[in-house]
């Protein structure tokens, strides 16, 4: 049987969801909390790979096994994880169905606080030095659209066959003195969004201006756009499939 499971986490100790050969990755602590409470050595398949100090509000994986769940799965299951990792649902799916292949969408949010907060510098960039032209930042937004090929905001040296993605939406709102994006697309580069926000706030801050922000993407290389933003602010919120499974 294929199952999704569906679950958060808070990355600051850990090297992005995937697996790493010397590095704690998000990964390796589901799977062994799978694997210990199963009885089984058990693999997932994550709908994406965040980076190192990413977070995600909301992400699937899949994984198989023949075992029978014991009763109060998902509770015992959080009982064998750290308190940075939780997991919510699980669901049973076709046996063909996959969390990354099968995602139609991934939403993701960017926070920036616009004062110092001491509760909010694991959770977003502190820019409270710079005031930002968020109109501006928003048309900024609408240029996206505009474009699929997005090579200025791809990390150099990833192993992308193709740069293109179709952004669906992308706004940022003030809540509570914090400015977030909201991104949402069919497929994000590696590192994608947090060069598109760090060259917006140079948009925001005046020092690039919409017409050469237009150019920036049209060149196709990273080394013109700005300096990605840090990782802390950055949330996988979440991930849309044309099904909905039945929860067990």
């Amino acid at each position: 049987m294929r199952y999704f499971i569906e679950f958060s986490y808070f990355g600051k100790h850990y090297f992005g969801y995937q697996i790493q050969p010397k590095e704690i990755s998000v990964q390796e602590v589901l799977e062994n909390a799978l694997s210990t409470l199963l009885r089984e050595k058990i693999k997932t398949t994550g709908a994406g790979r965040t980076d190192t100090g990413v977070h995600a509000k909301k992400i699937y994986a899949h994984f198989d096994t023949e075992i029978v769940f014991p009763n109060n799965f998902v509770n015992r299951l959080n009982s064998f994880l750290p308190k940075d990792i939780a997991v919510k649902n699980v669901f049973e799916v076709e046996a063909n169905s996959h969390a990354r292949f099968d995602a139609l969408f991934r939403t993701y949010e960017y926070h920036i606080s616009l004062e110092k907060n001491p509760f909010a510098t694991e959770q977003s960039w502190i820019v409270s030095n710079r005031k930002l032209d968020v109109d501006k930042m928003n048309e900024a937004c609408k240029i996206l659209f505009e474009y699929s090929d997005f090579s200025s905001f791809a990390k150099i040296g990833s192993d992308n066959k193709t740069n293109i993605c179709k952004i669906f939406k992308a706004n940022w709102e003030i809540r509570d003195n914090m400015l977030i994006l909201t991104i949402s697309a069919d497929r994000f580069l590696r590192n994608m969004v947090r060069s598109i926000v760090g060259t917006m706030v140079e948009v925001g801050n005046g020092k690039v201006t919409l017409m050469k922000f237009r150019e920036i993407i049209e060149q196709k290389n990273r080394s013109v756009a700005g300096t990605s933003a840090p990782a802390q602010g950055l949330f996988l919120v979440d991930v849309g499939y044309s099904f909905i499974p039945a929860i067990i």
